[in-house]
């Protein structure tokens, strides 16, 4: 009906375009998720929680976004080793008092 039905045909685009505009956000949800959660898995394997390495990061004025934080991660070990003991000396030098 949606290829010779006029009527038919708008209504099913209406809710293409309807749903390409929700599944956008979503999927910006998605990806951010799944960033987190790739961060996450390897700053406790290093022995610091994601929110404790965020926190850190941000002590020490690391502006690396969650995307590029995910990549080095995955693809980069050994970088992201320097920013989990940068973030840990941040937290440490935070937490001293004086």
């Amino acid at each position: 009906m949606r290829g010779k039905l006029y009527r038919h045909a708008m209504q099913a685009l209406d809710r293409a375009l309807s749903y390409a505009y929700r599944d956008r956000r979503t999927r910006k949800r998605d990806f951010r998720r799944l960033w987190i959660t790739r961060i996450s898995a390897a700053s406790r394997e290093r022995g610091l929680p994601y929110a404790q390495f965020a926190h850190g990061l941000n002590l020490a004025q690391v502006g690396v976004n969650r995307k590029q934080l995910a990549e080095l991660a995955v693809h980069d070990p050994g970088a992201f080793e320097c920013l989990v003991d940068r973030a840990r000396g941040a937290l440490q030098a935070g937490a001293s008092p004086g």
